[in-house]
């Protein structure tokens, strides 16, 4: 084989490796989450619309993006599915014993210290 054609080889498998693989896999990925969209599903169109799925038939799907205003949009027009938001506990104190004193916030390090001599030029490293 010649080293050209080995090169060619190389670089097409290599263009292979870097684009055309993960193109497949995002649109797989991207088939799945359309066929798996149901009713309740929160959503984000393409266009930028947020709303919730009220109907999924087909190639259609009925989005209600305000109170009582119902969409019908393709189902390739939906960008990405909103997973749903998880409350998210606020850190409580616990509690004190009778007694107990509240533990002291850590002092701040203090800053380092800086040379006030005037006179000294800074050095350049050459």
């Amino acid at each position: 084989m010649s080293p050209t054609l080995l090169i060619l080889v190389f670089a097409l498998g290599l263009i292979w490796v870097l684009f055309i693989r993960p193109q497949k896999r995002r649109q797989q990925l991207q088939r799945e989450m359309l066929n798996k969209i149901e009713p309740g599903a929160e959503v984000l169109t393409a266009a930028g619309i947020y709303g919730t799925v009220v109907e999924a038939e087909g190639d259609e799907i009925k989005l209600e993006i305000a109170d009582g205003v119902v969409v019908k949009v393709a189902r390739r027009a939906i960008g990405a599915v909103i997973p749903p938001e998880v409350e998210e506990e606020e850190d409580e104190p616990e509690a004190l014993e009778p007694g107990e004193e509240e533990p002291a916030e850590p002092e701040p390090a203090p800053a380092a210290a800086e040379a006030t001599d005037g006179d000294a030029a800074p050095q350049s490293r050459s």
